[in-house]
């Protein structure tokens, strides 16, 4: 492999971990606390939205990165929107790649997350609020410490899948060297050019950043998140 070529990996290396811990952040927020929403509250359409949610996990990256463009391109309601106020284009930037990953990850930090707070017994915050503790300290002293190991377990999956996402991120986002083009794509267009070894390496990394991720969130995650997920 010559040095150019393990140049651009590395920039691609770089790129793909800023816009996997960028989405995963985004779901820290939004998919845990609508984890915690669903696992707490019953309401009318709970399953519908349920399934909504986690609609990500099984339809084709293509089909979530043509819905993307729909809705954030130059011609979308929200990309015309923020464009047209804001001066903001998201197609064919790592921004708009982080929104491809937050979105195809949001299913596993999402499911994760919401079998850890259904394992935390109820009675826990009947108790404390039945004592005057605030909601808010309900959720973060006596909920989140009871079910962080498994959020972190379904953060580490969403880091990994935001990592390998390609379709989407093709589509939204583009191939351009040093701003959208990620490791995946890099081991696409490795393998088109017929350079192996830079494809090989690339796979190598990919595959044993994948393997540590999988163990560690194996090890985090308890036995009764595990048992919610069968």
């Amino acid at each position: 492999m010559s040095t150019s070529e393990f140049e651009s990996a590395l920039i691609a290396l770089g790129l793909t971990l800023k816009i996997s811990l960028w989405a995963t952040a985004i779901n820290l927020v939004l998919a845990v606390g609508l984890a915690y929403y669903f696992a707490t509250r019953r309401f009318a359409l709970r399953h519908t939205f349920d399934a909504i949610l986690t609609l990500p996990m099984v339809l084709p990256p293509t089909v979530l990165g043509y819905y993307l463009l729909v809705l954030i391109g130059r011609e979308g309601p929200i990309g015309e929107f923020l464009e047209h106020f804001f001066g903001i284009r998201l197609i064919f930037t790592w921004q708009g790649a982080v929104i491809a990953a937050a979105i195809t990850s949001f299913p596993l930090v999402f499911k994760s997350a919401r079998a850890a707070f259904e394992s935390v017994s109820p009675q826990f915050r009947y108790a404390a609020s039945s004592l005057g503790v605030h909601h808010f300290f309900i959720f973060f002293r006596i909920t989140l410490p009871l079910a962080w190991r498994g959020i972190m377990a379904g953060t580490l999956l969403g880091f990994a899948r935001s990592m390998g996402e390609f379709g989407a991120t093709l589509m939204v986002a583009g191939s351009i060297p040093g701003q959208t083009q990620t490791l995946s794509i890099t081991v696409y267009e490795a393998v088109q050019a017929g350079q192996d070894q830079l494809a090989n390496f690339l796979v190598m990394l990919i595959s044993i950043v994948g393997f540590l991720i999988l163990i560690t969130s194996n090890y985090l995650t308890p036995r009764g998140v595990k048992q919610a997920h069968v």
